[in-house]
């Protein structure tokens, strides 16, 4: 059952509070925590043996807890002569020191798990809490999907899409040819789902540690963490974003146990809760794609995802994000129609038209501090059409990155002229590099001045 903090939460939240304004209360005993003193126990006299001079604040704040339930831990290792006191000093002051006992107990502990940051919550909490936040307290309109694909040109057909798919939190199947921008409209999905949610920075299970808190993936809200007293085994994150490609495994689904910090790793789809999870060229990972819809056909249906442990022991937790598959391979190729009636949504994006090309152009030109002429932009439709190409959202930005080397190696104004637009199409789709009338006569009379010898 979940403990008094995530009660207090829940019932913020039936009040109508907004969640952002809501902040985990602090633990006001050992009991709260809703953790074995045991295993706060071990982990305090980790924090101790691995401190020059720990002290009871110093221990409190590696710990994430409060004072005086540091103390206590700190207390009950000393009654048991684990630790000594060096120094009795004002309240959180006091300096503590490692006896012969206690580094037999941390080697015995470190044996069993290797974990030393802040303390755990239990997975009661933290599946109570996830599924508390699962749903953004604002849905999304057509305003809010327009800012959050500002800077992308997309038909209003596919920004209702988009927002039913943020509002319904069903998963999103997105397809189209390469260089469309389902990528850019997949991870730009995320910026819909408004404020901010509540993660712990581990998980406590049988006493072994699952880390949740991934600094690479995780944007910390320094603002909202630093406001007002709150229960600091949690931080608050903004709506996490996570993208997987190629490299993704059937094996990265699960928890990962590190040999070596004797802890798990929380699977990316645990880590994007609350927020977007993006399965970029789906079909094109190191799993097979029946393979990981198979894995994943429970979680999508029911919201609930299975992990075990390395004992075989399975775990329930929350499988509260939104996800998104974007691909350029047929869906035909890639899933059966039964899974596809599971998948919630589909979308198609179209290469854009030429007057939602130069649209796009021109946005990008004005990111980069560029002025895309009509001359410069009808010369470069005027290339689409000679060689019969097919226009793609993606190439505007490539052909602008382009122009803007060109004119860093000429050393010269960025500019957008006709020929400079001609040496950067040809560096984009590429072309034979033959040498000039001009470039052979230049040869010819360097080689003339050239002694043989001398070769």
């Amino acid at each position: 059952m979940p403990h008094a903090a995530t009660e207090l939460f829940s019932e913020a939240k039936t009040m109508g509070e907004p969640l952002t304004d809501f902040k985990p209360p602090a633990p006001e005993s050992l009991q709260e925590t809703d953790v074995s003193e045991s295993f706060l126990c071990d982990l305090a006299l980790k924090h101790v043996s691995i401190l020059s001079e720990p002290t009871t604040a110093l221990i409190a704040e590696r710990m994430h807890l409060p004072r005086t339930l540091a103390e206590e831990l700190l207390q009950r290792l000393y009654r048991e002569k684990l630790i000594e006191v060096r120094l009795q000093a004002a309240m959180g002051a006091t300096r503590y020191a490692m006896l012969e006992r206690g580094w037999e107990r941390v080697k015995n502990s470190l044996n069993a798990c290797g974990y030393t940051g802040a303390a755990p919550v239990s997975l009661a909490d933290y599946n109570h809490m996830m599924r508390l936040q699962a749903v953004p307290t604002t849905r999304a309109s057509m305003e809010t999907m327009r800012a959050a694909m500002r800077d992308l040109v997309l038909p209003d057909s596919l920004l209702e899409t988009l927002g039913c798919v943020v509002n319904s939190r069903r998963s999103l199947f997105l397809t189209g040819p390469p260089g469309t921008g389902k990528t850019s409209i997949a991870e730009r999905v995320n910026n819909a789902l408004d404020g901010v949610i509540w993660i712990p920075y581990a998980i406590e299970v049988d006493n072994q540690i699952i880390r949740v808190y991934d600094a690479h993936n995780h944007n910390i809200v320094s603002e909202v963490n630093a406001a007002g007293e709150h229960d600091t085994r949690w931080v608050a994150i903004r709506r996490p974003l996570i993208v997987v490609g190629g490299e993704l495994t059937l094996d990265d689904t699960d928890l990962q146990w590190s040999e070596t910090a004797k802890f798990y790793e929380a699977p990316f789809q645990m880590k994007s809760n609350g927020g977007t999870l993006v399965i970029d060229d789906f079909g094109r990972q190191r799993v097979a794609p029946h393979e990981l819809l198979n894995r994943w056909i429970v979680p999508l249906e029911r919201r609930v995802d299975y992990l075990t442990l390395a004992t075989g022991k399975k775990l329930e937790v929350p499988f509260e994000q939104l996800i998104i598959f974007a691909t350029n391979l047929d869906e035909k190729d890639l899933v059966d129609e039964a899974f596809l009636r599971r998948m919630g949504y589909r979308a198609r994006v179209e290469p854009p038209t030429p007057s939602v090309y130069v649209e796009i152009f021109k946005r990008a030109a004005y990111v980069r501090g560029m002025n895309a002429s009509r001359e410069s932009l009808d010369h470069i439709l005027n290339n689409y059409m000679i060689e019969q190409r097919q226009m793609k959202a993606c190439e505007p930005r490539d052909l602008l990155e382009r122009i803007t080397d060109i004119c860093l190696f000429e050393n010269r104004d960025l500019e957008i002229i006709p020929k400079i637009v001609d040496k950067a199409w040809r560096n984009y789709f590429g072309a034979a590099h033959n040498f000039t009338p001009k470039e052979q006569s230049r040869i010819a009379t360097e080689q003339t001045h050239v002694d043989p010898l001398q070769l």
